[in-house]
Order: structure tokens, then sequence, then C-alpha cells
């Protein structure tokens, strides 16, 4: 688990949202999200200023693209966010907000 990772698990917990982790929401696809909270499937981008990183080459943007879709064509709701959008709070307000209006 990241330090973002870390710090969003500990956010979601301090306010008591229950979550799973690493999950695997694609029968048959080993695409897997950072986190899953309701219906919602969370992903952190760290490193987005890197030259080169995970998610920034057009191979990656490629899959990440056909992740996403997967996910919405078996019916889950995505957001994303960046490390300053963990560390601010940003992510979590948007994440109670997601989940409240399903309520």
């Amino acid at each position: 688990m990241s330090d973002l990772e870390a710090t969003l698990a500990y956010q979601l917990t301090a306010v008591g949202i229950p979550f799973e982790r690493e999950v695997k929401a694609i029968p048959g696809r080993k695409f897997s999200w950072d986190f899953k909270v309701d219906d919602l499937l969370i992903e952190i981008q760290g490193g987005i200023w890197m030259t080169k990183g995970a998610h920034n080459t057009g191979v990656a943007i490629i899959r990440d693209c056909e992740k996403m879709n997967l996910a919405v064509l078996h019916g889950y709701r995505l957001l994303s966010f960046t490390a300053d959008m963990v560390t601010s709070g940003e992510a979590l307000a948007m994440i109670e907000k997601a989940i409240g209006e399903r309520k």
C-alpha cells in the first residue's frame, strides 16, 4: 500500500466509511482498483508529474480507458484522485458526497 493509499484508508476509517482494498471488480480480468466503497471504484493517481510513469504512456492510457469503460459497463461509478486531493481531504469529501447521494 502506498503512502497515499494509507492516507485515504486512514481518512475513510476515521469517518466510519467501510471500504475494500485492491479490488478486482471485473470478472475474468486482472484490473484492480485501489478502493471500493459501495458501488464506487476509486483510483489514486500517484506520480502524475513524472516524465514516464505507470499511467502516462500510450499503452497505459489505452489500458486505463479499457479498465474504466469495463467498470462502467459492469455498473460501477468511478472516482479518481491526485495526491493533493487525498492529502487536502478533497478526496474524502467527494467520496462522502458520492455515497450520501445513494442513501
